[in-house]
């Protein structure tokens, strides 16, 4: 019986850059036998990230700013079974009936301490260079629930890292990058859990 509170639940990672946090997702949960990531999904056709989905064998979409909006890119990702909708590094802003198809089961990760640096044009190392230009002593990373407002929903999960004066902007992503890696996976893992528990 403990088996059916283990039902299979299913990731769809949404990226636009390189993807070096949807192949850790990627990984970690090809040792998760409950929890599948069934489908990458890109807004830009040349993004590293779909080399990545396509080394581990995994289905992977192109898709449009428009799409996003239209029932048969919503309908497509339910007849999936797709659980919950991860954001790693995905640079479009997630539409209202979006949202509202997936209600709390849509989870991004920032490169900050929200609400530091987060909001419109806020993304990878334009938020490092606005750490570094502060001369913050501290950052780390933000994994929260996503709604209509760009970096504004209910946070999940945060980590910090200590920041040296002679850190650039490159090497202050690098710290924050190895926070990403380590916990978004098991953050996702938790809240899936959770939900599978209910």
């Amino acid at each position: 019986m403990v088996a059916s509170n283990k039902a299979s639940q299913k990731i769809a990672i949404f990226a636009s850059g390189s993807g070096s946090n949807a192949e850790t997702i990627i990984q970690h949960f090809s040792r998760v036998p409950h929890i599948e990531v069934a489908l990458v999904v890109s807004n830009k056709s040349d993004a590293y990230v779909l080399e990545r989905a396509n080394k581990h064998e995994l289905p992977a979409l192109v898709i449009s700013k428009e799409d996003l909006s239209t029932e048969a890119f919503i309908h497509g990702l339910k007849s999936k079974g797709i659980n919950l909708v991860v954001l790693a590094g995905f640079l479009l802003k997630i539409p209202v009936p979006f949202i509202q198809a997936f209600p709390n089961s849509i989870v991004n990760i920032h490169p900050s301490l929200l609400p530091k640096y987060g909001g419109p044009g806020m993304y990878g190392r334009r938020v490092h260079q606005a750490v570094f230009n502060a001369y913050e002593k501290e950052s780390g990373m933000t994994i929260h629930l996503v709604n209509e407002h760009y970096d504004e929903g209910r946070i999940l999960f945060q980590a910090k890292v200590e920041l040296d004066h002679r850190d650039t902007p490159d090497k202050i992503a690098e710290k924050v990058l190895v926070l990403e890696h380590t916990h978004y996976p098991t953050v996702i893992a938790d809240l899936l859990n959770e939900r599978s528990a209910d």
